[in-house]
């Protein structure tokens, strides 16, 4: 596929409307199983960040996510000691969006072979980014599963992993305490994270892996293997303060932002303040002819993580992100009631994402 012909997420192979339609009908499946356990209750099931399940006074929340085709990039490049990184961080980071503090994780990978080092690599970033995220790696499942992954390589595999959190009931974000006047907060991202993979690894297809395109400053190959970010630490910090008060989180990922729909419908999302394209992003923009509606609905672009919070919290939450070395701004505020929607504006141009 020539990349001046991807130009869409859809193009590209992963179609965002049906994917969604798929889980709508699974949740609706799922929602029958809600008062089958004889120990606590569903909170929270499909539709959030975390299904959330309520035992007394506190609230477990459990996630579970994988790296997707990321995994290609490091069997491209044969560098695996950060993709569970990855791994922790795209379970974490949806954890800490209900306001539960992860705990626990378990992980999943399967095998082409038997590969001791392979998976030795894999386990340092996956201790990596535990101890980033301060969670414990209780066990897990190593299955040697040939006729499942395609390729020839032995080093062929899959990746993925269930974080568990906690919280109470009272201390639970959940966004519905969103309101007319709020502040949107952008946390940067630390690259591509692991989302819209399939769509730029084709768009840079016409790069080797070891290439120093125009808009970027290391190898397509180290580009796309830079970790996710982790915002585990500056985000309990943040909820463990007292003197601070936040309506909501978002962890900006498949979808981009989305993802913002899905904490309150009853109002609007004016992201007023948006960067345009940069480095990695806009390099995929330019390679793949794609337009910016459709780059802020696939990609991050920059921000990897989302704060609403009431104005006069703005200063304070800004510097105890910044003792992170995280970069925090002022992306949008909520300004309207509505039914969710979300519009921005870049390069002087409305659009609703």
């Amino acid at each position: 596929m020539a990349a001046s012909n991807i130009n869409t997420y859809d193009k590209a192979g992963v179609n965002i409307r049906k994917i969604r339609s798929t889980q709508r009908n699974i949740g609706k499946m799922i929602t029958e199983s809600y008062s089958f356990p004889e120990i606590g209750k569903i909170t929270s099931g499909f539709g959030h960040y975390s299904g959330l399940i309520t035992i007394g006074n506190n609230v477990l929340a459990l996630h579970t996510d994988g790296v997707g085709t990321k995994i290609l990039v490091a069997q491209q490049m044969k560098c695996f000691d950060t993709i569970g990184i990855d791994c922790i961080a795209m379970n974490v980071n949806d954890i800490i969006c209900t306001g539960a503090q992860p705990f626990a994780f378990v992980d999943y990978i399967g095998l082409k072979k038997v590969n001791f080092e392979l998976v030795k690599k894999i386990m340092k970033g996956l201790v990596s980014g535990a101890k980033t995220a301060k969670i414990a790696i209780v066990g897990g499942e190593t299955a040697v599963v040939p006729e499942l992954l395609a390729g020839e390589t032995e080093e062929m595999f899959d990746l993925a992993g269930t974080a568990l959190g906690m919280t109470q009931n009272k201390e639970l974000i959940l966004g519905n305490e969103i309101k007319i006047g709020d502040i949107i907060l952008g946390l940067e991202s630390s690259g591509l994270h692991s989302n819209g993979y399939t769509l730029a690894r084709k768009v840079l297809s016409k790069y080797s892996l070891d290439e120093i395109p125009e808009f970027i400053t290391r190898s397509v190959g180290e580009e796309l293997l830079i970790p996710t970010r982790i915002y585990v630490q500056p985000i309990m910090e943040l909820i463990k303060d007292r003197k601070i008060t936040i309506h909501g989180l978002a962890h900006i990922t498949g979808g981009a932002f989305t993802k913002l729909k899905r904490l309150n419908n009853k109002v609007r999302y004016n992201l007023s303040h948006l960067s345009p394209p940069a480095g990695i992003f806009k390099q995929i923009q330019k390679d793949g002819i794609i337009d910016l509606r459709e780059m802020y609905r696939t990609f991050n672009m920059g921000i990897g993580f989302c704060i609403i919070l009431p104005k006069d919290n703005v200063d304070k939450t800004v510097s105890i992100i910044e003792k992170y070395n995280i970069k925090v701004s002022q992306i949008g505020e909520v300004d309207s009631k509505g039914n969710g929607k979300v519009i921005g504006k870049v390069e002087n141009k409305k659009y609703i994402f």
